[in-house]
C-alpha cells in the first residue's frame, strides 16, 4: 500500500489533496476529520453556514455545495484550484438523502430531485475534476454508493435507482480511463451509523401522500422507525467502516472497482450471486 507523501517542511499547497462533500455529518464528517488528521489538504463542503464553520473550527478548508445547484458545483472547482496550484489529487463524491416511498407513490418531480442531487451533481462535479486529473496524470475518484445499488429493496426506489445509475456511469467511466493514471472506485456500504434517515424525513413528508396511500400501514410503521432516528441494529457500525475502504482506495497501487462495506452489504451480495432472482427477492420483499 503507498504512503501519504509529506515532509514536516512541506508547504501546504504539497499535501495530497482531497475534496470531500457531504461533510456536514455522518459519513462525509468523519472522513473528512479523519484524512485531516492523516495529513491530508482536506476541501470539504457543506451547505449549511453552521457546519461549514464547524469544519473550518477544526481545520479543514470548507465551501458550500448543494448538487442541486449547478453554479454552485461551478464555483467550488476553481475556488479549490486555486488554493492548490490548480491540482487536486483525489475526490470523494459523498453528499446525498434518500427519498424513501414505494414506487407508485413517487411523482416524477420527486423522482428528478433525488438524481439531481444523487446522481447528476455528481456527474456534474466529476466531470469538471476528470480534466484536472488527466493533465497532471494521476488521481483518485470515489463515490459513496450503496448496497442498495445492488440489491434494491421496498421503498426505496428513488434512492435505489439513483445509485445503480451512479455505478453504471461510474463503472463506465472506470474503464474509459485506463491508462491515463486515474482511477474510480465505489464504496457500497450497508446501515451505518449517520443522519441518513432522518435527513430523509422531510422528503417524505413533502413528496409522498402517505395517508391516502395502499401501503399506508407500512409507512406508519416506517416513519415510527424514521422519527426515532432510523433501524437500531448490533450489526450497524459507525462511519469508520467507510473511511477504511476510502483509504485504501485513495492510497493502494491497485484501488478496488467495488468496497461493500458492512455485514449486512456483504451478505446481500452473496446472496444476489448464489441465490435464483426469484427466491431473492421475495425475501427482499419481507424486509420493510
Amino acid at each position: 500500500m503507498a504512503t501519504l507523501r509529506q515532509t514536516t517542511n512541506s508547504p501546504a499547497a504539497e499535501l495530497r489533496t482531497v475534496i470531500v462533500t457531504g461533510a456536514s455529518s455522518g459519513i462525509g464528517a468523519y472522513c473528512a476529520r479523519a484524512l485531516k488528521a492523516e495529513g491530508w489538504r482536506v476541501f470539504a463542503t457543506a451547505r449549511k453556514p453552521e457546519d461549514i464553520a464547524a469544519l473550518e473550527a477544526d481545520g479543514i478548508e470548507a465551501f458550500y455545495l448543494d448538487y442541486s445547484e449547478p453554479d454552485s458545483i461551478a464555483a467550488l472547482v476553481p475556488a479549490v484550484l486555486g488554493r492548490t496550484g490548480g491540482r487536486l489529487d483525489a475526490l470523494f463524491n459523498n453528499g446525498a438523502y434518500a427519498q424513501a416511498g414505494a414506487v407508485e407513490d413517487l411523482s416524477v418531480a420527486a423522482l428528478k430531485a433525488q438524481f439531481e442531487v444523487n446522481f447528476f451533481g455528481w456527474h456534474d462535479l466529476t466531470s469538471r475534476i476528470v480534466p484536472v486529473m488527466r493533465r497532471q496524470g494521476h488521481g483518485r475518484l470515489i463515490h459513496c454508493s450503496s448496497i442498495l445499488g445492488l440489491v434494491p429493496v421496498r421503498f426505496r426506489g428513488a434512492y435505489s435507482a439513483s445509485k445503480h445509475a451512479l455505478e453504471a456511469l461510474m463503472l463506465c467511466q472506470r474503464q474509459e480511463l485506463t491508462g491515463s493514471g486515474v482511477h474510480v472506485s465505489l464504496i457500497e456500504p450497508g446501515p451505518v451509523k449517520s443522519k441518513i434517515a432522518s435527513n430523509g424525513l422531510p422528503w417524505f413528508l413533502r413528496n409522498i401522500d402517505h395517508e391516502n396511500s395502499v401501503h399506508r400501514l407500512d409507512y406508519e410503521a416506517q416513519l415510527k422507525r424514521l422519527r426515532a432516528g432510523g433501524s437500531q441494529s448490533a450489526l450497524k457500525p459507525g462511519p469508520e467502516v467507510v473511511h477504511k475502504a476510502l483509504r485504501h482506495a485513495l492510497l493502494s497501487r491497485s484501488p478496488r472497482p467495488h468496497y461493500v462495506v458492512t455485514v449486512p452489504a456483504k451478505i446481500g451480495a452473496t446472496l444476489k450471486r448464489i441465490l435464483p432472482a426469484s427466491i431473492l427477492y421475495r425475501l427482499m420483499a419481507k424486509r420493510a
